[in-house]
């Protein structure tokens, strides 16, 4: 399987999932013209995509949701709560995933898990490419990692996570109280500090990759993220560079195996 993310935080987020002939786009927080260009340079057309699956409601995750559906026909997945707070999208586009349970989407099996966050019935996504085994999961906007989540992300392949803040930052910068007091909570967002205490628990010698996901561009840093990542990753004996998912532009493909990580880099 692998991975890109077409952007990632507060100005919209997207994230193409790819596992033996099947496509699906996590999240649509951009407009159809946007998800076309950002593609482009990896070759896939937006036709190609099998699905989309929504995390929650909130506009960054979801702007351009009901306008690709009209101009792209994907059916769209999520938990009753999130579909539910989408009032503008048909019914027929509508698939409701119970949480827990596993779903096909072509040659993926999804499952969405509950997450604390401040939207109706947010969660985290865990992919499975049923011809290969390759596991990926993905959870941004979540002020902390539910128990059930942390077990069921063990052992995974490639895993991207959030990691939206420097406490420090966060502490002196410009927001006012009320919000600095909402990212903060339980059902904010993960400090990069939170974020490393997860990849830590994360790490097995087999995981391909971490993406840091939804950095804040007011309370957090690319750069600041992947130290605090990377001293993470050296406690645990690893190598792993952790990548810092852009908000401007697409990244990746991540997720691919060593060898074929090496041959593109040379």
């Amino acid at each position: 399987m692998r991975a890109w993310t077409l952007g990632s935080g507060s100005k919209g987020n997207a994230i193409l999932l790819e596992g033996s002939g099947t496509r699906v786009l996590v999240d649509c927080g951009y407009s159809p013209r946007t998800i076309t260009q950002r593609l482009a340079p990896f070759g896939i057309v937006p036709e190609s995509i099998d699905a989309v699956v929504l995390t929650h409601e909130h506009i960054d995750h979801t702007k351009g949701i009901l306008s690709a559906h009209k101009k792209f026909g994907w059916q769209v997945y999520g938990s009753i709560g999130t579909l539910t707070a989408l009032r503008e999208l048909p019914s027929g586009a509508r698939q409701v995933l119970a949480p827990g349970a596993t779903t096909a989407i072509g040659n993926l099996d999804i499952v969405l898990l509950r997450v604390p966050h401040d939207a109706a019935e947010p969660t985290a996504v865990l992919a499975t490419d049923r011809t290969t085994g390759f596991r990926t999961g993905i959870a941004h906007d979540l002020g902390e990692v539910p128990e059930p989540v942390a077990q069921t992300f063990e052992r995974l392949d490639l895993a991207l996570i959030e990691s939206n803040h420097d406490e420090e930052m966060l502490r002196n910068g410009p927001y006012p109280g009320y919000l600095k007091d909402r990212v903060a909570s339980r059902n904010g967002h993960l400090s990069n500090r939170q974020s490393g205490q997860w990849m830590a628990r994360l790490w097995h010698p087999w995981l391909r990759g971490i993406v840091m996901l939804h950095l804040s561009e007011t309370n957090n840093t690319p750069a600041i993220a992947t130290i605090a990542a990377r001293a993470v990753m050296r406690k645990c004996g690893s190598s792993l560079v952790p990548a810092a998912a852009p908000q401007g532009e697409a990244a990746g493909p991540f997720g691919l195996p060593v060898t074929m990580q090496l041959a593109l880099g040379l």
